[in-house]
């Protein structure tokens, strides 16, 4: 039972860090674009909110009770970056004050629903390894993966807010600098994403 709990520990860090599928690590770069390291609890429970929703459809849709298209999953992942990114540059000003509760709420919301979303992306690659065997060892398998998923998130997020922080001390930018920046290239790339998958319809 470990090996199988670690091979799919193992599968779950490797495909939320695989750079050739890096739509999901887009998301988390849009997710925190608007955060500083200070606020980094904030953005450990807006990871944990969007593992709860793709961890919900992931199941689903592993136990085939969700069906969907493929199709649209890969044009909706584009857009949920797109919509994230849109938000933080209408949204937020970008300034020193802490993102109060009432927008956080908003925020919590939001990364479960696209957790949702990116769940049903996530469910074509764990169908496509998952091992036969009983309920028993579904569940482990998904969890252990859904924990690798959670890991993987947890290094980028860290990565993502130390170079904020990097930026902000050593080159002086400002915040809201940062935020229509790093959320601009996200939203210019979950575009190009969102074209290209509809041409390939």
């Amino acid at each position: 039972m470990n090996s199988i709990f670690n091979i799919y520990l193992e599968l779950g860090f490797k495909h939320i860090l695989d750079l050739a599928g890096y739509d999901h690590i887009l998301f988390l770069v849009a997710l925190c674009a608007v955060y500083r390291i200070a606020e980094w609890k904030k953005v450990i429970l807006l990871a944990t909110a969007f593992t709860l929703g793709h961890s919900l459809t992931l199941a689903l849709a592993a136990l085939d009770i969700l069906h969907f298209s493929p199709a649209a999953v890969e044009i909706l992942i584009p857009v949920t970056i797109l919509l994230t990114a849109f938000f933080n540059i209408l949204f937020h000003s970008g300034d020193k004050k802490m993102i109060n509760s009432k927008r956080m709420s908003i925020n919590y919301g939001f990364a479960a629903l696209f957790g949702l979303i990116h769940g049903m992306g996530f469910s074509n690659f764990f169908r496509a390894t998952a091992l036969p065997g009983d309920g028993k060892a579904f569940i482990l398998q998904l969890f252990a993966f859904n924990l690798g998923v959670e890991a993987g998130q947890v290094i980028i997020i860290a990565i993502i807010l130390v170079l904020a922080g990097l930026s902000f001390r050593l080159f002086k930018v400002r915040q809201n600098y940062w935020n229509w920046g790093v959320s601009g290239i996200a939203a210019l790339f979950s575009a190009k994403m969102i074209i290209e998958r509809l041409m390939d319809l």
